[in-house]
């Protein structure tokens, strides 16, 4: 069995009643209503259509809306402004973390390890650990099974340097810049793979991924983005030492956390600096081989499909475990507008 490995590769609104000659009618809406006083002496077909449009689109809101709410308000442009703010920071982050790992390309596997063990600490009875940062903590990275991986956290230190230099809305999470280093890592991957099978040509390396790629698949990984960090170290013995453990005590580790053997075998890459060995160690249980194989072969094809979209997946379920999100991290006042000094 050849081993491939990921590291080279409208309801009804109006009431019905007549209307006299001076109404004030209050249209009714599932969660609030809208008052619209219309004057029928004087009064166009425009002007009511106006006020009966108005109903129908807080309706449509209202419908929309997957909360309960006791009143619908007119689209809270703020909520609008801090998506922006959010998306343009975190586009910023992986441009940083882009040009950090290109310039270090052999922290791609440590820093893959680092998100794994930052995250593995999670406890489901206690619900407690998972990707909080708290791998930040010396006495937590000079653990056995985080052997080798502090030149990974000095790449995220620097990068965090210079991300919060730029930041407005206050310096980055550690729990989410460690996540986002191995979304970047795997990228990096993905890109490097797409490049070889065009026989080392970036160009069409670039266009084969961009057709072929799975880069779509993020979305929900990008949408946690709002950890917050852990101010202690999390507790010795819940991560094991990939590179010693048995296959066994990995499934053990995966089933602990929500996982099982499909995604044991897609995150090979992040158990330890060497994948082939750590695949030729998984090949040998039959619970797991079979996912090994499926793997091997979705890497050896052009698009990579099945393999992509399981590692984003399970890479994105892992670096929310046990994670609340705040979605309003990172976003900041924006300057209100003097309309005073404005010449019209």
């Amino acid at each position: 069995m050849g081993l491939v490995s990921f590291l080279s590769t409208v309801p009804t609104l109006l009431p019905n009643t007549p209307l006299s000659s001076h109404t004030s009618s209050t249209y009714p809406v599932r969660y609030g209503q809208i008052n619209c006083k219309i004057e029928i002496n004087g009064v166009g077909r425009r002007d009511v259509l106006k006020c009966v449009g108005a109903a129908i689109s807080l309706e449509l809101v209202a419908g929309l809306s997957p909360i309960p709410s006791p009143v619908v308000e007119v689209a809270h442009a703020a909520d609008l402004i801090q998506r922006r703010q959010r998306g343009d920071f975190q586009s910023n982050i992986k441009s940083t973390l882009y040009e950090a790992i290109k310039a270090k390309p052999e922290l791609i596997s440590p820093l893959l390890t680092l998100a794994l063990n930052d995250a593995v600490t999670y406890d489901k009875a206690t619900k407690t650990g998972g990707p909080n940062g708290s791998i930040r903590f010396s006495s937590e990275i000079s653990r056995p099974e985080n052997q080798g991986l502090s030149t990974a956290l000095a790449l995220v230190e620097e990068a965090k340097k210079e991300i919060d230099s730029y930041s407005k809305g206050g310096p980055i999470s550690y729990s989410d810049l460690i996540q986002l280093a191995a979304q970047s890592a795997v990228k990096a991957t993905f890109l490097a793979s797409a490049v070889r099978k065009c026989g080392g040509n970036e160009e069409k390396g670039n266009l084969l991924y961009s057709a072929y790629g799975s880069s779509g698949q993020w979305g929900l990984f990008d949408r946690q983005f709002g950890r917050s960090d852990a101010q202690e170290p999390d507790p010795e013995g819940r991560v094991p030492d990939w590179s010693k453990a048995s296959v066994q005590e990995m499934k053990d580790k995966f089933t602990a956390i929500g996982f099982g053997p499909r995604q044991l075998a897609v995150l090979s890459a992040f158990l330890g600096p060497d994948q082939l060995a750590t695949e030729a160690k998984l090949a040998t249980d039959p619970d797991v081989t079979k996912w090994v194989e499926k793997y091997q072969r979705s890497r050896e094809t052009v698009s990579q499909t099945d393999y992509e979209v399981d590692l984003i997946t399970t890479l994105t379920k892992l670096s929310g475990l046990g994670q609340t999100i705040n979605y309003e991290a990172y976003s900041y006042a924006v300057p209100k507008v003097d309309f005073s000094k404005l010449k019209l």
